[in-house]
């Protein structure tokens, strides 16, 4: 086999596969012209013993969240949204949203709203709401939980209803909590183009672009492209070991239609699908969003102050905010030597993409190992990768 530059980002995948995190995982790497490097290795079925191929269909998870900010900037591009008007105006239960006051130890001890929550906000993940995934035991956890907000019979008007009686966090603008924040703009898409949510999407994103294969359910002949979940060790990263999971995120989930259509989660999609959208999010390339609009979505949105912070976990300094993922400020341990303004986000199933506006390039890795946002493998590839591109 000829050798290749990107050898080192293979062996990094061929070590994590051989250790037993990973069933099967397939990337694509972009180098602003041309895909320079694709590679695919383990199962998509370790049971069955399929083979993974490159157009096998994967759980998105919250990558949703970048088809989400796409879609709404695409209406504020059109003149039908403004990025710093009230959420209140298409959902008026927000207009009085309680927010928590510090030290809260019960969901009555709250304050008024000082400021109303902007699409801003909540396309950068600092209007206050939470996400009921994250901090089990704490007050909001336990109240989506309660509310029913993530069950799969609440769509997204149900969600825009029940959101706004929980309280907030904290007032809008003032920290940062990753959150359920673009199901609040799914409705808020829904109300003012008058369509569904995945209807809009299927109509003013996928079908435009050719992303045949994303949407929230399979069509039969897809079906048998869907790879399997597996679960790791949710504490331990570096674990070796997979259990399947056939059931989540709930029976049947993308087989069989439910109400919920979310924002925020749901969406099954290849890496083909992901390049072709991502390649139209490069400047210059003419794709849904103004190079102004793509410039506000990928510049950092938080203050020095605040960075990307998850709870129980740890705060990520050199990791700021834009409107659809973090962005590099400075390289750092785990990204020695990834570009400054690189955006970048992932699911829950370690699907994850990065887009580098001032060099054009694009990294999308599938895969389909739950709780492995972030997991180690994704920083060492990334690394490796950006080594062979870029010279070091």
């Amino acid at each position: 086999m000829a050798e290749s530059r990107f050898d080192a980002a293979h062996e990094v995948l061929r070590r994590h596969h051989g250790a037993g995190r990973l069933a099967g995982v397939s990337t694509l790497v972009f180098d602003g012209h041309s895909v320079v490097d694709s590679f695919c290795l383990g199962h998509a079925d370790l049971e069955a013993g399929t083979l993974l191929r490159p157009d096998h269909i994967h759980r998105a998870f919250s990558n949703t969240k970048l088809v989400t900010a796409v879609m709404t900037l695409m209406l504020v591009g059109e003149g039908r949204l403004a990025l710093d008007a009230p959420v209140r105006e298409w959902i008026p239960g927000f207009a009085h949203t309680p927010v928590l006051r510090p030290g809260a130890t019960t969901l009555h001890d709250t304050e008024a709203l000082v400021r109303d929550i902007s699409l801003r906000h909540l396309l950068s993940h600092t209007a206050g709401l939470s996400h009921g995934v994250f901090d089990p035991g704490s007050l909001l956890f336990d109240a989506y939980v309660a509310s029913g907000l993530r069950r799969p019979e609440c769509d997204t008007r149900g969600i825009a209803e029940r959101l706004p009686s929980l309280p907030l966090r904290f007032q809008p603008g003032t920290a940062w909590e990753y959150s359920m924040a673009p199901d609040v703009l799914a409705r808020v898409v829904e109300v003012v183009t008058g369509l569904p949510y995945a209807q809009a999407l299927q109509q003013r994103l996928f079908a435009p672009l050719g992303m045949v294969d994303t949407g929230y359910v399979l069509h039969p002949e897809q079906a048998p492209r869907l790879a399997v979940l597996y679960g790791g060790d949710p504490v331990d990263p570096m674990a070796p070991g997979l259990r399947r999971l056939d059931h989540l995120p709930w029976p049947q989930a993308h087989h069989q239609r439910v109400p919920r259509e979310s924002g925020a989660s749901g969406l099954v999609t290849t890496q083909d699908d992901m390049l072709r959208l991502l390649q139209r999010l490069l400047p210059g390339r003419g794709g849904p969003l103004s190079d102004a609009l793509l410039a506000e979505m990928a510049r950092d949105h938080l203050p020095p102050d605040l960075c990307v912070s998850f709870p129980q976990t740890c705060a990520w300094p050199d990791l700021g905010f834009g409107l659809a993922g973090a962005v590099t400020r400075r390289p750092f341990d785990a990204q020695p030597n990834t570009p400054v303004g690189e955006l970048q986000w992932g699911g829950l199933a370690a699907t994850h993409w990065a887009l580098s506006p001032a060099t054009g390039q694009l990294l999308v890795l599938m895969t389909q190992r739950y709780m492995g946002f972030w997991n180690p493998f994704w920083f060492e590839w990334k690394a490796a990768v950006y080594a062979a591109l870029n010279g070091g």
